[in-house]
């Protein structure tokens, strides 16, 4: 089963500066996604305007079917949060459930979690 990083790729910190970035703080981070998660099995990246976590901006969300989401933001465009952030998501897939054991959570996402929405069931689906 593959687990999918959505990114949000308008996102825009309290720094960002538009006169002086070309490119948003979304469009950044989802752009190390990418690389950190080329050749992860399992692992899938997509871009998408706007998550509507403005006051948590960089945000992504963590989703496989019949697994729990997670949305996580509070992100600065960096390699090391990337690589967190992929290595997470292989965890996720990984898991029955979508939960990880928090012993396993890459140093670069605790403190990072928004939300966790439950999965849809079946029948609901």
């Amino acid at each position: 089963m593959t687990t999918v990083i959505t990114i949000c790729d308008t996102c825009k910190t309290e720094t960002w500066d538009a006169e002086k970035q070309e490119k948003t703080d979304g469009e950044q981070l989802a752009a190390l996604i990418e690389t950190a998660a080329e050749g992860v099995q399992g692992v899938k990246t997509r871009r998408h305007a706007c998550l509507m976590g403005c006051a948590h901006g960089c945000n992504i969300a963590i989703q496989a079917p019949g697994k729990l989401t997670y949305v996580l933001g509070r992100f600065t465009p960096d390699a090391e949060q990337a690589e967190g952030i992929v290595e997470y998501a292989r965890l996720h897939g990984e898991s029955a459930k979508g939960q990880v054991p928090f012993r396993q959570w890459p140093k670069a996402i605790k403190g990072h979690f928004v939300s966790r929405i439950p999965e849809l069931p079946a029948d609901e689906g």
